[in-house]
């Protein structure tokens, strides 16, 4: 999935890239800021996925002949076709390590790079980190409220087509233990699980000779699905009868499924059967259109289930579907840009920055980041990058720089982690975060600000644009 042709963009790029070729602006060096302007799922947080990905596909990113030649159909210039053909991206890109908890309006990576390399870049750059940290952040979510059960990705077949492959990395990241997923299970060495589906049993006469041939075709990770005709009188019972035969054999059944109905209910009572029939070590998966509200519910209501699948509310990333992620330029032939806006939200920061995440003296995180010109090392007052008004006294917090360099010429400068490294790294960032962050019904805000050099470098390109009008 990483084999990427460089024509995995928007026209306008390749329209853009021309202009600046044609105008020999080409090695004109541009800075990018990619970041997010509201929190997905009205939380408080989003979890940073997709980097390494990124990483790895725009360093072997490149025109091929018959890209070059589809271009040339489109209209695109015989000079401009010959720069593309040796295209590869040699920038810089300095970013947030990926499963870091992240925030609104503030730089998660930035790209430095001549300005066509930089533009060509943007769509893939988005396409990735939006949805993998759309996926990441809704799998967190999950995961808190999961407690010790574990969580399995069943999105694949929901999924928007292809989108299910990242989306179950995605997942892992988020705190999830496996996924339905075999490709990416490959590519990605995420363990693999799977039951069984209602048309099995029903490709049979008898729900009892169905489980018992899927036992014995499967004795290690058993798994039998129960409520294809009736799940407390036939699906339980035949499920325990297998079981039975299993220990005869000295193997043991992993899990029954509930896939339908009152979860809750059916949970309770199927625990009653398992345990009076001595076997209190099969576990009880559920399934069905589970979210993280559902399965809150159901861990309140005390319901006796270990494993989770989730599917179609995860892989689609319900109820938000995306992430606003965006792509703006900060500097450009060595001078900040600025884009001005009717709306101060959607003024965009000039300048190479960095990120400082205020820390206090335990290392926890008190709930602010504050951004800086690059050249800063500590800031002592951050303003509200909307209310100028507002201030607050940051210089006595430990100040920890989010933005690192993760690629020079086009190369990547970090070794690659297994995505459970991620997903540990991912929880321990977010066991920092306090836990009022973290609630799902109106979770604390937390504060982004911008150092008194920034805030005057922005003011004075907001008023010379003004003064050009």
């Amino acid at each position: 999935m990483n084999n990427f042709s460089a024509t995995y963009t928007d026209q306008y790029q390749l329209s853009m890239a021309q202009v600046y070729f044609k105008k020999g602006h080409k090695d004109h060096t541009a800075i990018f800021d990619y970041y997010f302007r509201k929190l997905p799922y009205q939380g408080g947080y989003a979890i940073f996925s997709g980097l390494e990905d990124l990483l790895e596909i725009i360093s072997k990113l490149k025109f091929n002949e018959s890209d070059l030649e589809f271009l040339k159909l489109q209209g695109f210039d015989d000079e401009f076709l010959k720069y593309l053909k040796d295209f590869r991206f040699r920038g810089t890109i300095y970013s947030a390590q990926e499963g870091d908890v992240v925030f609104p309006t503030r730089p998660i990576l930035q790209v430095e790079a001549n300005i066509i390399e930089a533009q060509i870049i943007e769509t893939i750059l988005l396409n990735l980190l939006n949805f993998q940290t759309l996926i990441a952040t809704k799998a967190s979510r999950i995961r808190l409220v999961a407690g010790d059960a574990a969580l399995l990705d069943f999105g694949l077949r929901r999924a928007q087509a292809t989108g299910g492959f990242y989306a179950s990395r995605a997942a892992m990241i988020g705190g999830f233990n496996g996924t339905s997923n075999v490709l990416a299970g490959k590519e990605f060495d995420i363990p693999v699980s799977g039951t069984m589906a209602h048309s099995y049993i029903q490709s049979y006469d008898d729900e009892l000779e169905a489980f018992r041939d899927f036992a014995v075709g499967r004795p290690e990770d058993c798994v039998l699905l129960v409520d294809t005709y009736n799940t407390l009188k036939s699906g339980v019972p035949n499920a325990i009868t297998v079981a039975k035969e299993m220990e005869a054999r000295g193997q043991k059944l992993l899990a029954i499924r509930l896939d339908s109905g009152d979860l809750s209910y059916f949970a309770r009572q199927s625990r009653k059967l398992l345990d009076e029939a001595g076997l209190n070590y099969v576990k009880i998966a559920a399934s069905n259109q589970l979210d993280e509200h559902v399965i809150k519910s159901l861990l309140e209501q005390q319901a006796p289930i270990d494993i989770f699948g989730v599917g179609t509310n995860l892989v689609t990333g319900d109820p938000d579907g995306a992430l606003d992620g965006v792509y703006k330029l900060a500097f450009s032939n060595g001078k900040p840009r600025i884009k001005i806006s009717e709306s101060i939200f959607k003024v965009t920061l000039p300048h190479k920055k960095q990120v400082f995440r205020m820390k206090d003296e335990n290392g926890k995180c008190i709930g602010a980041d504050a951004i800086g010109l690059s050249q800063e090392e500590k800031i002592t007052e951050m303003f509200h990058p909307f209310e100028p008004y507002k201030s607050m006294d940051v210089s006595k917090f430990h100040q920890e720089a989010i933005l690192q360099k993760v690629m020079e010429n086009g190369e990547m400068l970090i070794s690659k982690r297994t995505l459970k490294e991620i997903s540990d790294y991912s929880l321990s960032r977010l066991s920092e975060l306090p836990i009022e962050y973290k609630r799902f019904n109106n979770p604390h805000i937390y504060k982004i600000g911008i150092s008194d050099r920034l805030r005057d470098e922005r003011e004075k390109l907001i008023k010379s644009s003004k003064q050009k009008l």
